[in-house]
């Protein structure tokens, strides 16, 4: 079972920078599109940033985190990072990530079950 731990949240100013980690254990990624989602207080989860599988360049990213956001494979086959940039209070939310059904010009429908996420607050 894919088990996917998301992690490198925090409180930070506007204008900041965080980096998320996805962590699989027991389980390379490397063979599976990853997607990053998140959900804020009181609103639907959605669809961040996705990377396609890792002989694949394709990226993904929802035109709010455009310029700001950038995803990547972590030279570790278990690993994906979102790095966040730029932060703003909208981006306040908790982060997942999981197993995507494609990247490709959209974020497919995410696969498992969700893990706890990690929480990035922007406040100043």
């Amino acid at each position: 079972q894919v088990h996917l731990v998301e992690s490198g949240g925090g409180l930070v100013q506007p204008g900041g920078s965080l980096r998320l980690s996805c962590v699989a254990s027991g389980f390379t990624l490397d063979y599976s599109a990853i997607g990053w989602f998140r959900q804020a207080p009181g609103k639907e989860r959605e669809g961040v940033s996705c990377i396609g599988r890792s002989r694949s360049s394709t990226t993904y990213y929802t035109d709010s985190v455009k310029g700001r956001f950038t995803i990547s494979r972590g030279n570790a086959k278990n690993i994906v990072y979102l790095q966040l940039n730029s932060l703003n209070l909208e981006d306040t939310a908790v982060y997942y990530c999981a197993t995507v059904l494609l990247c490709a010009g959209r974020i497919g429908q995410a696969l498992g079950s969700w893990g706890q996420g990690t929480q990035v607050t922007v406040s100043s």
